[in-house]
């Protein structure tokens, strides 16, 4: 069929639906499964009805909790808060990783320990991280930054070093000093696509983000899960991570639609 070859193209309209198809598709099945288990056992809270998870949504969304909060936005802000620091703090993976791509002295210093580092899990540094910094806002950055930092640092030093030589060897002949090569010459050059491995750490920094809320936190996203469920709310817990998804691929959509604009040469979708 002509539809799997390389060169095949699509209208704008056939593009959009193949891509919700899955969507649909997962949907569907849940709202069957669903049917199915309630049919068995009308008190059923695995799987709740839309009607349960539409109720569940606008509880935690539009009406207040016993401390008079409305808890989604809360949490969300207390969520954000912490994930936005950790990502502001990956600038200097960036710059970290571009100098060791650069300068062979970072690069015999510190490559290998950046390469152990990348191996060690950040999990099992949770306990460490709590006993050092205490249970505040600290620990829990920290633990994001920990356990993204060394890939951010390992994939920009690759890319730097991609950079031929020739273009730092004709930039140092036209006068231009070491620093202006770094970041006028490499830095330029490799950004967007460091930029794609970040966006592309999202879900992982996530991942820590919900593991340092489940241990110590009074509000966010993952507290507020592992808080409702010891009552198995599941019409609370399912869309918690539907808007946490959601933020998180909004988020990775600004970041690809501004390369796209930004870089239109790279050709981002």
């Amino acid at each position: 069929m002509k539809v799997f070859q390389i060169n095949t193209t699509f209208t704008r309209t056939t593009g959009v639906l193949l891509s919700v198809i899955l969507f649909a598709a997962c949907s569907g099945a849940y709202l069957w499964i669903s049917h199915e288990r309630h049919q068995e056992n009308p008190a059923d809270k695995i799987v709740p009805t839309l009607k349960q998870l539409a109720d569940g949504a606008y509880r935690a969304t539009f009406e207040k909790d016993r401390k008079g909060e409305y808890r989604l936005w809360v949490d969300t802000i207390a969520s954000g808060r912490r994930f936005f620091i950790g990502l502001a703090c990956l600038a200097f993976a960036v710059l970290f990783g571009l100098h060791m791509g650069v300068f062979p002295v970072f690069e015999k210093f510190f490559l290998s320990f950046m390469l152990f580092a990348d191996k060690v899990n950040p999990l099992s540094l949770l306990p460490i991280l709590f006993i050092i910094l205490g249970l505040g806002e600290t620990a829990k950055i920290s633990l994001i930054v920990v356990g993204v930092l060394p890939t951010i640092v390992l994939d920009t030093y690759l890319r730097a070093k991609a950079v031929p030589k020739e273009q730092l060897i004709k930039a140092l002949t036209l006068d231009a000093s070491d620093l202006e090569v770094a970041y006028k010459v490499v830095l330029p050059q490799i950004f967007p696509k460091v930029l794609d491995t970040i966006r592309l750490n999202f879900k992982t920094m996530i991942i820590f983000l919900i593991a340092g809320e489940a241990i110590a936190a009074k509000a966010g996203l993952g507290y507020r899960i592992f808080v409702v469920r010891r009552y198995i709310a599941m019409d609370i817990i399912i869309p918690y991570v539907l808007w946490m998804s959601l933020l998180a691929f909004a988020m990775d959509f600004m970041v690809r639609l501004w390369i796209a604009k930004r870089y239109p040469w790279l050709n981002q979708e």
